[in-house]
């Protein structure tokens, strides 16, 4: 422990580390409590592989991969969305068709830039500990445009959320805030591929919501509960995997993963025994 506080105040990757992992957490938070709320979980997990292709073409073009990650990360929810509104029978294909396809064309592209690029594999896996800090300027923004946005349009993200029969009712713009909705989670998983690496970003953006889902019912109450959960997995995963020297993507993932598994069978005990308590 006397390591790690002495590398947090001494070194700077360590600071970018936890820094990294505190922006993170806002735009998980927010994100993933829609992502568990929209249950459009699928979706998440198609955006983020769907990114490999734009990341593989960037470091193939000699271009930064973060906005390769974006421009993919926006294009693919524009085309699920889409898909999702006018022809909703194919969405699951469409789907399925843009994670393995943005899979494969990364794979080329990684595999036809000469030399083996040890900053792609973080974004793949996931290294805290690499995140530069101008990076952390990018998540910055990132998270304040999330923010905002969230701020600015809360009601109607709500409604379209949990009902958009209700919501078109409300004459609230359904299929544009739906887009919406879908650009957000894209740039939430932008932010996440840099802690987690774009492999298990999905583990990251849902779990911490839904844990918070299992005991808050309010969507505000449930963004800042996830948020502080996310902030807890991304420092636990960091202090852990810098004192036993393991990868801190695999490490945040399955902290976050142990800590669902112990939300849900904890609540599930709790509920049995409320029923017997009430039975006896």
């Amino acid at each position: 422990m006397e390591d790690l506080l002495h590398a947090l105040v001494s070194q700077t990757f360590m600071q970018n580390a936890l820094i990294g992992g505190l922006l993170a957490s806002v735009a998980c938070g927010i994100a993933g409590s829609y992502v568990v709320v929209k249950r459009i979980g699928y979706m998440a997990g198609g955006i983020a592989h769907a990114v490999l292709g734009g990341m593989g073409l960037a470091y193939f073009l000699g271009r930064n991969p973060v906005a390769g990650a974006i421009i993919t990360a926006l294009l693919a929810a524009l085309v699920i969305g889409i898909v999702g509104i006018y022809w909703q029978k194919q969405e699951d294909t469409a789907i399925s068709a843009l994670w393995a396809v943005g899979m494969a064309a990364g794979v080329l592209f990684i595999s036809a830039t000469p030399g083996y690029n040890v900053d792609l594999m973080s974004y793949l896996f996931g290294n805290i500990l690499m995140i530069p800090r101008h990076n952390l300027y990018l998540i910055f923004w990132l998270d304040l445009g999330i923010v905002l946005f969230v701020l600015l349009f809360y009601k109607q993200l709500l409604a379209v959320s949990f009902d958009e029969e209700f919501a078109e009712l409300r004459q609230v713009p359904v299929k544009l805030f739906s887009l919406l909705l879908l650009c957000l989670v894209a740039l939430t998983v932008v932010i996440l591929i840099q802690v987690v690496g774009l492999i298990m970003v999905i583990a990251l953006l849902a779990l911490p919501a839904a844990i918070a889902g299992q005991f808050v019912k309010a969507l505000g109450k449930m963004m800042i509960v996830a948020m502080i959960l996310g902030l807890l997995f991304t420092s636990g995963g960091l202090a852990v995997s810098y004192q036993y020297d393991l990868p801190s993507g695999a490490v945040t993932v399955l902290l976050t993963g142990l800590a669902y598994l112990l939300a849900t069978v904890g609540k599930a005990a709790w509920h049995q025994w409320q029923l017997r308590r009430r039975a006896a």
